[in-house]
């Protein structure tokens, strides 16, 4: 299965970033905490190139706290500066600006040797839709000038912002790339809400990460929907999660994709609880 997905706008931010990057001094690449490979884009990789860069792991609030902390050692061991942030939580937005002087600083120190007077820093944040740019950016600086919203593609164009005094910052669109290979990669995204859901089925998603709970997070699975890791057939385990949860047509037939909307639902609002969906060296 190939999966493509690449409307215009997300051409034409592509090539904005690549004229842009030679204005900033370093990037702020957010992934999400849940599946931080997946949600990296290998077409920025490319076009980043050497560019110094940190990485944020957003929405850590909902992922494997343990699983994070594997995340970060594996960028670290990469040499590539990580943290994990609830952009609700005042003291991990504190650490990410902290973090990104300190990047800053380095470049600031490097012109100051060639004999160039010392400015703000500049940084590029980049991301696939969905991940939380804009409500980090609207943390960082403070006050509301990034559109939110729980769908990707909000934001459509580039803008520069100043974080205090600290750094400024070029906000670009969500950027994904032009067809999905990995099939698990494709789900990954889609069961955290990074793809529009009209793209896949929703029935397969949610067979994907029923399964992948059944090898990882059993007791999750049976806390919320009363399925056992034993259970084999996905046809039963619809059925089961339909009638405890009402998802029922006239007649008492359950309705499947009510219970995939359901169950995304609860998995992406964190109800089912903490979940990650890939793991450093599990690929």
């Amino acid at each position: 299965m190939t999966i493509q997905w690449f409307p215009g706008h997300m051409a034409k931010a592509k090539r904005e970033v690549e004229e842009k990057l030679k204005l900033v001094d370093f990037v702020i690449e957010l992934v999400d905490a849940r599946a931080p490979i997946s949600s990296q884009n290998p077409m920025l990789q490319q076009v980043l190139q050497n560019k110094s860069k940190m990485i944020v792991l957003m929405k850590k609030d909902l992922a494997d706290h343990h699983i994070t902390e594997k995340w970060l050692s594996y960028f670290q061991d990469k040499e590539v500066p990580a943290i994990a942030v609830d952009v609700n939580d005042k003291a991990d937005i504190k650490r990410v600006i902290q973090l990104a002087k300190e990047l800053g600083q380095e470049k600031m120190k490097k012109l100051e040797k060639k004999g160039i007077k010392p400015r703000a820093s500049r940084a590029m944040i980049i991301g696939i839709p969905n991940v939380g740019k804009s409500t980090l950016i609207n943390r960082l600086a403070n006050k509301k000038i990034a559109k939110t919203g729980d769908r990707p593609g909000i934001t459509k164009q580039q803008l520069w912002i100043k974080v205090k005094k600290d750094f400024e910052l070029l906000d670009t669109p969500g950027i994904l790339w032009p067809k999905f290979e990995d099939q698990d990669v494709a789900y990954r995204l889609a069961a955290i809400g990074t793809i529009k859901d009209q793209l896949l089925s929703l029935q397969d998603i949610v067979a994907f990460v029923i399964r992948y709970m059944q090898d990882h997070y059993p007791y999750l699975l049976h806390e919320r929907f009363q399925i056992d890791s034993e259970m084999e057939d996905m046809w039963e385990i619809f059925v089961t999660i339909g009638k405890q949860r009402g998802a029922l047509e006239s007649g008492g037939n359950v309705n499947f994709d009510r219970v995939s909307d359901i169950f995304l639902r609860d998995l992406r609002t964190g109800r089912i609880g903490k979940i990650t969906l890939e793991a450093p060296g599990a690929r």
